[in-house]
């Protein structure tokens, strides 16, 4: 064939069926979304439509919720919790998506909602949700010091694992309270006295939200500015080289 009979109108013919066919996958995909919207409405009435969108495997849809992450087929039927891991590139694709949540998370926080210890020279900021009571958020903030020595601003969250009702719940809230916030929450996992008065306490409700929704599976848990989630304690020193070796990477 020579390049005459490769004629305008054939192009244009050509174009025209493409976009047709484009528009009808997109029409179909368009079509599959609002199904499966509707069958997560029916079982899961908490979950908003824009928390379904489409997901890196054909036939398959993401449900995102924070850093809590689900796959439901096209048609409605099967929901899949679990990583999924791209073994051509050695990447956790859903890890991928739960960190850029948690970042945006962690992002939407203001600065005063934050209990922060922050060093004179700051190299690294960490958001860590605690409990008041719990053993291993006792031992990190026993070493709050030495944190501050490797240059780590450490901010708190109230996350009384226990939740409303609870004895943490409640010391909690008088912290939240307290004029000096900082010492307030060093006395408490002390189990020392401190003042405090009767405030707005509704924060630690606003904390305990967030930390459901980034994911925690307990405390303490540290999260990095880029989202990265470390469940438990770290040394300082351990915890310096794990932000020292992130910002290299």
């Amino acid at each position: 064939m020579n390049s005459k009979s490769h004629t305008p109108l054939t192009l244009l013919a050509t174009l025209a069926i493409f976009c047709f066919c484009a528009g009808a996958a997109c029409a179909a995909d368009d079509a599959s979304l609002e199904t499966v919207r509707a069958r997560i409405a029916e079982v899961f009435p908490e979950i908003e439509p824009e928390y379904i969108h489409a997901s890196p495997i054909e036939g398959w849809y993401m449900v995102q919720k924070g850093s809590i992450v689900a796959y439901i087929s096209a048609d409605g039927r099967y929901l899949l919790q679990g990583d999924l891991i791209d073994l051509d590139n050695n990447v956790n694709l859903t890890e991928q998506s739960r960190t850029m949540a948690r970042r945006e998370l962690i992002a939407s926080v203001d600065d005063d909602q934050f209990i922060a210890f922050t060093p004179s020279d700051v190299k690294f900021t960490v958001t860590v949700f605690t409990d008041v009571d719990c053993t291993y958020c006792r031992k990190l903030h026993s070493q709050i010091d030495d944190y501050l020595a490797q240059g780590i601003e450490v901010r708190y969250l109230l996350y009384p694992r226990n939740g409303p009702a609870s004895r943490s719940w409640s010391t909690s809230e008088d912290v939240w309270c307290a004029r000096d916030r900082n010492q307030a929450l060093t006395d408490a996992k002390l189990d020392r006295g401190f003042e405090t008065q009767k405030c707005d306490s509704s924060a630690v409700t606003e904390h305990y939200m967030l930390g459901q929704d980034v994911g925690l599976t307990g405390t303490p848990a540290i999260i990095f500015a880029d989202g990265t989630l470390v469940s438990g304690y770290l040394p300082p020193a351990t915890l310096s080289a794990r932000l020292q070796q992130q910002a290299a990477d």
